[in-house]
């Protein structure tokens, strides 16, 4: 008997954390089961499915760069993936491969565990991790949403795509917030800062980190200096990863103490 198996694929795809987050929970869990690290090009990705897709042990994969969008095309994805227009893990159900976007489902989870009802929300970026904050945003009803972009006319599309009624912010703009979401690159490694102005936002206002390399930006640096509640890139990560891990291996790792494991991410 072979052992139930997932795989993380992208090119490149060394730099994953999924292998060391997905091991440790298999491990604490008791369940039987590897996760791999698997480099697939562009060329390569419709077969590498295909072949999957008959394969008993395989329980799915999550997806990276640059396979996201590209993937959506050759799998059956529910209504709010194919909104997003980017996935990130592929469940097997016999030979049926269905694609999932968790990232805006960890977005929800981080707001219920923290019960933000925003009134006014800022999201900066256009690209897939705003996409996916935008889709919890549209399902939580978010009364306003500014959408921060130097292509004022692709972020325009997003709001009536989503369905929000918000409005188009260029970069450096000052305004008024309760949430704010970096859904950019800005502030990773290799990435200059996010450059922002953090006068207007409201007493108690939340700002929540997409990227968690390095664990503490700029943003988040400058947003509890100044007395705002924060939420890290590693928090998205964690519960993003949870819900892939629950649709692999049918058991949810979130009652176990996540401490131990961003220690080690950030070892």
């Amino acid at each position: 008997m072979g052992v139930p198996y997932v795989e993380v694929i992208g090119d490149p795809i060394a730099h994953s954390k999924s292998p060391l987050i997905h091991k440790f929970w298999l491990e604490k869990l008791g369940i039987e089961g590897d996760y791999r690290a698997t480099r697939v090009t562009a060329d390569e990705l419709p077969e590498y499915l295909a072949v999957r897709r008959f394969d008993p042990y395989w329980r799915g994969c999550n997806v990276t760069m640059p396979h996201k969008e590209a993937a959506l095309e050759l799998l059956d994805v529910d209504p709010s993936t194919r909104r997003i227009g980017a996935l990130n893990s592929v469940v097997r159900y016999e030979q049926l491969l269905l694609g999932h976007n968790t990232d805006w489902q960890a977005l929800n989870i981080a707001l219920d565990t923290y019960r933000l009802q925003p009134q006014r929300v800022v999201v900066i970026g256009t690209g897939g991790a705003a996409r996916a904050a935008l889709e919890e945003l549209r399902q939580n009803q978010a009364p306003h949403v500014s959408l921060v972009s130097r292509n004022r006319a692709k972020a325009e599309k997003l709001l009536e795509r989503f369905g929000l009624d918000g409005n188009v912010l260029p970069h450096g703009a000052a305004f008024e917030a309760d949430l704010v979401i970096n859904a950019s690159p800005l502030g990773m490694e290799g990435f200059p800062p996010l450059d922002i102005d953090l006068s207007g936002f409201s007493r108690g206002a939340t700002v929540l980190e997409m990227v968690y390399r390095p664990l503490e930006t700029p943003l988040l640096s400058a947003a509890r200096a100044a007395g705002f509640r924060t939420i890290d890139g590693l928090t998205m990560l964690i519960e993003q990863a949870a819900m892939a891990f629950t649709f692999f291996f049918r058991e949810p790792p979130q009652s176990l103490d996540h401490d131990e494991l961003r220690e080690l991410l950030t070892r």
